[in-house]
């Protein structure tokens, strides 16, 4: 009997799958036009009672709900009455999304199943409804408008005649079909990219093509490769790239000398960090009889190797930045020009585009000049190397509180003599043990500290933002595997050549900015925006950090800013700073590149450009192309053109980003992989109601601990606490709290680490 009840259910055939979409796909088609059952049927190569009878029903039920209308006696039209949106697809990692649409204020939930086909980042047709519960919005993919992308790096799983590609992205829910045809050459678990070329109606999984073959999966080069794909970054250039930049003529004319600003005999040098290939900035400085200084501000004349309309052109704008992985720099143009020519090596002539300030004692601008120079570098200084001079100066007058006695660091025996040759400790020295400096770039050096100190502390005052992060940097051997974790920090010297950029950013930016008066000009020019800190975010911010003691004052913008500096200094050094900093930039909204200026938030200007690093960012290059072009007179640029090339700049910013802690986050979980044995201490920095976050104090590497894998208790999230709670003991794991870990799983395909979790 059971087995005759089991055939007779076969009979009725399948159930339609994706009938609603189907049915609007259709109707959507052409709002105007009319279908019935029938025709619908045939659309759709349904032929059985059975499917006809399932749309039928479901016909009914739309009508019902109001999402079609019946024109005419079973004749059905799309309701335009309806609320469709447009907008964008943000896929979760769980397999669902959220719309993102300019109509709603909220990002509206879509569960898997009405996410139609539509892909992270997606632009998509959104019908957007109330559920009848709950009364929350919800909404359902109507039409993929437009793909974010089509390539995804992932591994290949074969079968005998066709195989998947399983992507690496946990945003991209449906695994990859590729037939026979379409392997390129894979083998059986390769990483490779697959582009999707169809997704058939009635499929579940999108077909595709594997376009490359990267290697076999754990091997570095392979996922860092991976990394970049995945993100739609370039690791090499195309041939023609390479030898349109190998035939530029790079002989410094004499021609070409007298149409600029010869500066070559100021003295000038580079301070950059220790491992740099590519130096596009330099600081001359000169000291003027009326006790001002003349500073000058060199940036690599990029524009006028890379022209307009060229091949090397394209390829710069598409890639638009530089990329900075763990253990290489994808750059934004061939070695040639970036380690090359538009490089400013110590002791050769560069063509440059400089910002000139006459500055006084108290870092104040007397006098501005901006325009095309030539220049020579005399010495080359890393980070480690100034910032040593900087200190033994500092030293040095500690130990001498009588300046009547003493000339501080820059001695009567260093005038006497030509050169100053110091001694640098071993973990200082980046090229020889020792090197020699003069007199005159001791005192360069020092006293451009001393005025960045004072425009670092006028800036402050204004309301700046100081976000003085750690940066987690890798020991690597020969074959790039991580073998030790060191934090690098923000010195005198850093912010040395951070406060200079900043003033020439800012007054290039004013100089085209501002017309007379101070009104704004009408003039099309690239900015670097930041806007205020979002509200809600800042709400949430001061509840979460009130569990530590810590808050902040959000009355005004002043204040914003003020008690953010406060609570920034109030938690460095200590065991939650990490945790509270990532939190705080959290609050803070994305700089962006745009030709609408409203000031830069957290720099506290407000005017700011970027005009100082042409070699790696795009946007500079335009920069530095504007600038000149209204230095020759001309009228004002079209703004739509440079708007587009403006976001554009900031979406390949952002993909780089994303790459970047992607690389950091492997060498993380690959070092993590020689340590399975050790007992680290660390802060809990999130809770979810699948697990909580630690974050290793050690080596800020950051892991998960299953709320399953935690057998004390039965435990469960609570929202308001951020908190796991234990229903048995109510033992709390709250954000913040210190806890041990271990390493349970290190996943390098992943990036992801998963702890154990040492109880007392």
């Amino acid at each position: 009997m059971t087995r005759k009840k089991k055939k007779i259910f076969k009979k009725k055939g399948k159930i339609v799958k994706d009938l609603t979409r189907n049915i609007f796909k259709i109707l959507n088609e052409d709002s105007s036009k009319h279908y019935n059952y029938k025709q619908i049927a045939g659309k759709m190569g349904i032929s059985d009672t059975d499917g006809k009878t399932q749309i039928l029903k479901k016909l009914a039920e739309l009508t019902a709900n109001k999402k079609i209308k019946e024109i005419d006696r079973g004749k059905f039209q799309i309701n335009e009455d309806r609320k469709y949106s447009v907008g964008t697809l943000d896929i979760t990692s769980n397999g669902n999304g959220y719309f993102i649409s300019n109509d709603y204020e909220d990002d509206i939930f879509i569960p898997n199943v009405n996410l139609g086909k539509g892909l992270h980042g997606d632009m998509v047709k959104a019908y957007v409804y109330k559920k009848r519960r709950s009364n929350k919005l919800e909404a359902d993919v109507v039409e993929v408008l437009e793909r974010a992308k089509t390539e995804f790096v992932g591994v290949l799983q074969k079968n005998k005649n066709f195989g998947f590609v399983l992507p690496d992205s946990n945003k991209m829910y449906a695994d990859i079909f590729i037939s026979e045809n379409k392997m390129n050459g894979a083998e059986h678990g390769d990483k490779v990219q697959a582009t999707i070329i169809d997704w058939p109606e009635k499929s579940k999984n999108p077909f595709g093509k594997i376009t490359k073959v990267l290697g076999k999966p754990g091997d570095h080069n392979t996922e860092m490769h991976s990394i970049l794909l995945e993100y739609d970054l370039p690791y090499e250039f195309p041939a023609e790239v390479e030898k349109e930049a190998e035939s530029l003529p790079i002989e410094i004319t004499k021609e070409e000398i007298a149409k600029r600003r010869d500066m070559r005999g100021d003295l000038t040098f580079t301070i950059d960090p220790k491992d740099a290939k590519d130096f596009d900035d330099a600081l001359s400085y000169k000291k003027l009889e009326n006790g001002n200084y003349e500073i000058g501000i060199h940036i690599a004349d990029v524009s006028h190797y890379l022209e307009k309309d060229t091949i090397l052109d394209a390829e710069a704008y598409d890639r638009a930045t530089s990329v900075y992985l763990v253990d290489r720099v994808v750059p934004m143009l061939p070695e040639m020009l970036s380690n090359g020519v538009c490089s400013l090596r110590p002791n050769e002539e560069k063509l440059t585009f400089s910002a000139v300030f006459e500055i006084n004692k108290k870092a104040q601008i007397i006098n501005q000049w901006f325009g095309r120079t030539v220049t020579y570098s005399d010495q080359r200084f890393a980070y480690e190397e100034a910032q040593f001079l900087i200190e033994a100066n500092q030293e040095s007058r500690d130990k001498n509180q009588d300046k009547n006695k003493s000339k501080s660091f820059i001695s009567s025996e260093v005038e006497k003599s030509q050169s100053l040759k110091c001694t640098v400790p071993a973990d200082v020295s980046i090229t020889d043990k020792s090197y020699k400096v003069t007199p005159e770039i001791v005192e360069a050096t020092l006293q451009l500290d001393k005025l960045a100190k004072i425009l670092r502390k006028k800036r402050m005052k204004q309301g700046a933002i100081s976000f003085d992060r750690v940066e987690v940097k890798f020991n690597l051997d020969e074959e790039a595997n991580p073998i030790g974790v060191f934090f690098k920090t923000s010195k005198d010297a850093n912010k040395l050549i951070e406060e200079f950029m900043l003033l020439a950013n800012r007054k290039v930016a004013e100089f085209i900015g501002k017309a007379k008066g101070g009104k704004p000009s009408n003039k099309t020019f690239i900015y670097r925006v930041h806007d205020e800190p979002d509200v809600e975010k800042l709400a949430s911010l001061e509840n979460i950090i009130g569990k530590f003691g810590y808050k902040i004052d959000t009355r005004t913008k002043e204040t914003t800013s003020d008690s953010l500096n406060q609570l920034l200094s109030d938690v460095h050094g200590k065991a939650e700073s990490n945790m509270i900093e990532t939190l705080t930039i959290r609050t803070m909204s994305k700089a962006v590149y745009t030709t609408h200026n409203i000031g830069h938030y957290g720099l506290a200007f407000d005017y700011y450009s970027h005009f100082t690093s042409p070699i790696r960012r795009y946007p500079d290059v335009m920069t530095h192309r504007l600038l000149q072009h209204y230095l020759d007179g001309g009228n004002s640029a079209k703004q739509e053109v440079f708007e587009e090339k403006c976001k554009h700049s900031s979406k390949r910013e952002e993909l780089a980003s994303k790459a970047e802690r992607d690389s950091i986050k492997y060498m993380q979980v690959k070092y993590m992989q020689d340590h399975k044995d050790e007992v680290f201490e660390g802060v809990i920095t999130g809770v979810t109601e699948w697990g909580i976050y630690v974050e290793i104090t050690k080596n800020k590497c950051e892991g998960m601990v299953r709320i399953r894998d935690i057998k004390s208790d039965y435990y469960i999230f609570d929202e308001e606490q951020y908190a796991v709670v234990g229903q048995s003991t109510k033992q709390m794991y709250q954000l913040g709290d210190d806890v041990q870990v271990q390493v349970k799983k290190t996943d390098l395909e992943r990036k992801h680490l998963d702890f154990n979790l040492i109880e007392e």
